[in-house]
């Protein structure tokens, strides 16, 4: 196959030569090491490369799963490989070489990818952007002085530029979808413990992390959820398991659903104009389908979830520090950590246990909240972002007061954290751009446990507006 040609095909697609032995595994891999080679240097979206490993595997007997040879890429925070170091963008995590595969690795590579890189991420994935001192920034293929978001940011980076048709992403409050929607690529959160965290871990900050990827196709999306999903002996909970197959469901037509849309945040407040477009052109073609679309959202109040959430997530923080700390000896400080780290880190240590369980019990009524609207509506539509991508720098990292770090982006992530909260699922889709020529996704929220109704909608919208030919200037 000219190399020219790898970029034009999605995972399921390259699958499909390797298996008609038009193209090899290893022919793949070099392809996709060629274009990293190629487009890193202005995206820094890989921050560690194996290539001797994935050749290694590459030129081994395959796995017989759906992705058999296909170039992959894995985030830089969980997603352990054997032999292979996770440092989750910080300095003051030690550079150790993984001993073990992470259950979702193992299904990864049954599922029959080749993994050759580690992608960039913000520190300790806190951030809508990916710019860890570590590293230093990833930036955006559709114009490199803004963001490819985060925390899966150079895994988006990656698959937007097509040197992987998907990437290993994860979602603690919108890291699969706000990357998805900068770079203009199908992201799904799927329900809470849809995918294994072990073996290390149950759930990460009581149940706010989800496991996925990004990729450039619903059909990719799809068959990898097929490929990984399911309890592990001994998970605190389970994802009620899906009737059918994924790649069945994104066959089928929806049904006529009823679809809540949302140009103002939870708190009343208007997004960006852009992403006003984005939604009502998105609301506008889902009518067109003969769905029924209505001006509606949950009754949540936005403020006290924030909070709740926040009270979380440095908790969680200082959870992930204290155990570094007793592991290596080593206090966090500004010589090993980021301000903003350190300032949150900081915040987190002083929650105490009243107010972390408070915070539980919070995300817990918005969940029932939550979970009575859908009682009347299918989906939640929603842009994705309250602007388009940030341009980098656009966030202080260094600043350790963490509400000042935050304030610029409180307005910027109105909407995906929602649903780390209540555990429902969540897919980006990237329906529109900007004027400026960057992509500005909308938000497809379904009801906890319904990925189906998402994949089914997506695949129906993918066939009505067709995104494949929407490339950035960094591309293949």
């Amino acid at each position: 196959m000219p190399f020219a040609e790898y970029a034009d095909y999605d995972a399921l697609g390259l699958a499909a030569l390797i298996a008609k032995k038009k193209i090899s595994a290893a022919e793949a891999l070099e392809a996709a090491i060629s274009l990293a080679e190629k487009h890193n240097p202005a995206l820094n979206a890989i921050v560690h490369e194996f290539y001797d490993q994935a050749r290694a595997r590459a030129k081994a007997r395959l796995s017989k799963g759906p992705f058999a040879g296909v170039p992959f890429l894995l985030k830089d925070i969980l997603g352990g490989l054997t032999g292979v170091p996770t440092r989750q963008g910080s300095a003051y995590m030690p550079d150790f070489p993984a001993m073990y595969d992470s259950t979702l690795t193992q299904r990864f590579l049954k599922s029959g990818v080749v993994p050759f890189g580690k992608t960039n991420v913000p520190e300790f994935g806190l951030l809508p952007i990916t710019e860890p001192a570590l590293y230093g920034p990833a930036r955006n293929p559709w114009n490199t002085d803004h963001t490819p978001g985060g925390s899966s940011g150079g895994s988006a980076a990656a698959v937007a530029a097509g040197i992987v048709p998907m990437a290993h992403a994860n979602d603690g409050g919108g890291s699969i979808r706000i990357p998805a929607s900068s770079c203009g690529l199908v992201g799904l959160k799927p329900t809470r413990a849809r995918n294994p965290l072990g073996p290390d871990l149950g759930d990460v900050m009581s149940g706010l992390v989800a496991e996925h990827i990004v990729s450039r196709t619903v059909r990719d999306t799809a068959a990898m959820l097929d490929a990984t999903h399911g309890p592990e002996a001994g998970d605190p909970y389970c994802a009620p398991p899906p009737p059918y197959p994924y790649m069945d469901e994104i066959k089928r037509k929806p049904k006529t659903l009823r679809i809540g849309y949302a140009t103002k945040d939870l708190g009343g407040k208007k997004v960006h104009a852009e992403c006003i477009a984005a939604v009502r052109g998105a609301a506008q073609l889902c009518e067109d389908l003969g769905h029924i679309v209505e001006e509606s959202s949950p009754p949540v109040d936005f403020a006290v979830l924030s909070d709740a959430f926040m009270a979380i997530w440095a908790a969680g923080l200082a959870q992930q520090v204290e155990v570094l700390e007793m592991m290596t000896g080593a206090k966090p400080s500004l010589k090993t950590m980021q301000g903003l780290t350190l300032g949150l880190y900081e915040s987190g240590r002083k929650i105490s246990a009243g107010a972390y369980l408070n915070a539980v019990t919070m995300m817990q009524a918005a969940a029932r909240a939550v979970a009575k609207w859908h009682q009347t509506h299918d989906v939640w539509l929603t842009p994705t972002l309250g602007a388009p991508p940030l341009k980098v720098g656009a966030v202080d990292t260094g600043q350790r007061d963490p509400k000042a770090a935050f304030a610029p982006i409180i307005d910027y992530v109105p909407f995906t954290a929602i649903q780390n909260a209540t555990g429902q699922p969540a897919i980006n889709l990237p329906l529109h751009w900007s004027k400026s020529g960057l992509p500005v996704g909308v938000q497809f929220v379904g009801r906890f446990g319904d990925e189906a109704t998402l994949l089914r909608l997506a695949a129906q919208l993918e066939k009505a507006r067709p995104w494949k030919d929407k490339r950035p200037g960094l591309y293949g």
